[in-house]
């Protein structure tokens, strides 16, 4: 192996560890955010007597939206915004990002529809009758999408692994 394909080789290394970070990070926050969600409906639902535990579903899900946040990612998605002010680009994004995953979510239910035998018109009946629980839903994606994608923006803005040591650095004292 010569430099230049060892070069290559730890170029495609660091990138291949990059993305399974991000991927880590992003699903760790989806499915906190899913958990405190399951949560609130297990209170409610707890509240009138029905019972249930099931924090599996929440982290399936995590993973799911996350590689289909991180394949928004990878085609570029929302990167040609006409807007330069940073809460055009965030609101911009999410828009796009709500849009990438309701389809991927809605092409996900009609194959786990097709893989149990039912028709397509039953699956988008079904979707249908569901309609007020998947608006709710993706209110609160765009709201979980909003801070991901602020963060996300916010770390361009001020340059590679700035906003991770604005984070997590300590700071010494100032008094001022």
């Amino acid at each position: 192996m010569n430099a230049n394909e060892n070069g290559q080789a730890t170029t495609i290394l660091q990138r291949a560890k990059h993305e399974i970070k991000e991927y880590a990070f992003l699903c760790a926050y989806l499915y906190v955010c899913f958990a405190v969600i399951l949560l609130y409906k297990m209170a409610v639902l707890g509240s009138q007597g029905v019972e249930f535990l099931v924090f599996g579903i929440p982290a399936i899900k995590a993973l799911i939206l996350g590689k289909f946040i991180l394949l928004g990612h990878t085609i570029g998605l929302g990167e040609r915004s006409g807007s330069s002010r940073l809460v055009g680009v965030v609101a911009y994004k999410a828009a796009l990002y709500l849009s990438l995953i309701l389809v991927m979510s809605l092409a996900e239910e009609c194959v786990v529809g097709f893989l149990h035998g039912r028709a397509l018109s039953f699956v988008i009946a079904d979707i249908a009758s569901r309609l007020p629980e998947l608006l709710a839903m993706s209110a609160i994606m765009l709201l979980i999408l909003i801070p991901y994608l602020a963060s996300r923006e916010l770390g361009v803005a001020l340059g590679k692994g700035r906003l991770w040591s604005l984070f997590f650095e300590h700071r010494g004292s100032k008094c001022g």
